[in-house]
């Protein structure tokens, strides 16, 4: 399969530049998964398409502000993208540009708040950085750091994105990329959902290079995802066996939460796990069409970008000639796209 099969026309107009007032008033495109028939919705209704006894499942990693802005001595400038913190005082970071983040060379941070030292090079675009000041890496990010909106909002960060590009049930930082699909949701719905029978639990996938680097090859086959850490406890297994022995649905809130999930199902954990015990490890799974899903049953997830892993996931859970068929639709209907856009529900 080529990446082309995945590429569609999208007006900039339709690229969300900034959140709505509400965060449950995005719109929602529900799609049936055995006939691809199309209703349109908000998603503050989301309650009302659920069913007594379904699990949904939700990513609680949290945004850390990633992108940290330095100078050289020479007092040229360099943006760095945190990708991964290793330890307290040391990071991996994409370097723009790169050239600019040379080997044993000491950065300052714009304010001299900071300093730090390039250690060596990740690759083609990647640096990995030690802090030389007493501060800790997560220290400097909060203080420093902003937050690490996709390219395509165009504009800074504002004080308000450190709310809003955050979930509600954000609780273990790491990420450096929202999961989007969990944006729509308040604590009004959730508990909402829980009134009408759905059993809300959750999981960790820190978002990094795996999720949103671009796909180099154009053969889907031929690429691979960095590998990014999850951890699932014992008691969201149990819920999660336990409903898939039943014969209930398990609903998945975006492609991190469903990469986990079949992650785990492939390992053999959901078969074999102690409820008291936390499991935690690495994917870089890679879905795409021909993909058998073992886990996840229902899919909510954002519009994503042409050519792009996300979009192959959504492909491989609904068909390519429907979910392309979807998009286009949305596109048709002005329904807003990418990470603080309009949401779709495979149900």
């Amino acid at each position: 399969m080529r990446l082309e099969a995945i590429d569609y026309h999208l007006p900039k107009r339709l690229i969300a530049q900034k959140p709505l007032g509400e965060r449950n008033a995005s719109r929602l495109m529900l799609v049936d998964r055995d006939t691809a028939h199309l209703e349109h919705t908000t998603f503050k209704r989301l309650p009302e398409f659920m069913t007594r006894g379904d699990v949904l499942i939700v990513n609680r990693s949290r945004v850390i502000p990633a992108r940290l802005f330095v100078r050289r001595r020479s007092g040229g400038r360099v943006e760095l993208l945190t990708t991964k913190i290793l330890d307290k005082k040391r990071f991996c970071a994409l370097a723009n540009p790169i050239r600019k983040a040379r080997v044993g060379e000491v950065l300052f941070g714009e304010d001299g708040d900071f300093t730090c030292r390039v250690l060596e090079r990740e690759g083609d675009r990647e640096i990995r950085v030690e802090l030389t000041t007493d501060a800790d890496v997560f220290g400097v990010l909060e203080s420093c750091g902003h937050v690490p909106l996709p390219p395509y909002i165009e504009r800074p960060d504002e004080p308000a994105d450190r709310d809003r590009y955050q979930t509600v049930f954000a609780a273990e930082r790491g990420s450096v990329a929202a999961p989007t699909a969990g944006l729509h949701f308040t604590d009004e719905l959730l508990e909402r959902l829980e009134e009408v029978g759905v059993t809300v639990c959750s999981l960790v996938l820190h978002v990094g290079l795996g999720t949103f680097l671009p796909l180099a090859q154009d053969e889907v086959e031929e690429n691979r995802l960095h590998s990014e850490g999850y951890s699932i406890d014992g008691r969201a297994l149990r819920l999660i066996a336990d409903a898939k022995s039943s014969g209930r649905r398990v609903v998945a809130v975006g492609t991190t939460v469903t990469r986990v999930l079949e992650t785990v199902c492939r390992n053999g954990i959901l078969d074999d796990f102690d409820v008291d015990r936390e499991y935690a490890g690495e994917t870089d799974l890679f879905i795409y069409p021909g993909f058998e899903f073992r886990c996840v049953d229902r899919l909510i997830t954002n519009f994503h970008l042409p050519r792009s892993s996300l979009l192959l996931l959504v492909c491989a859970f609904l068909g390519v000639e429907r979910t392309m068929a979807c998009y286009r639709h949305a596109v048709n209907a002005n329904y807003r796209f990418y990470s603080y856009g309009d949401a779709m529900f495979i149900k």
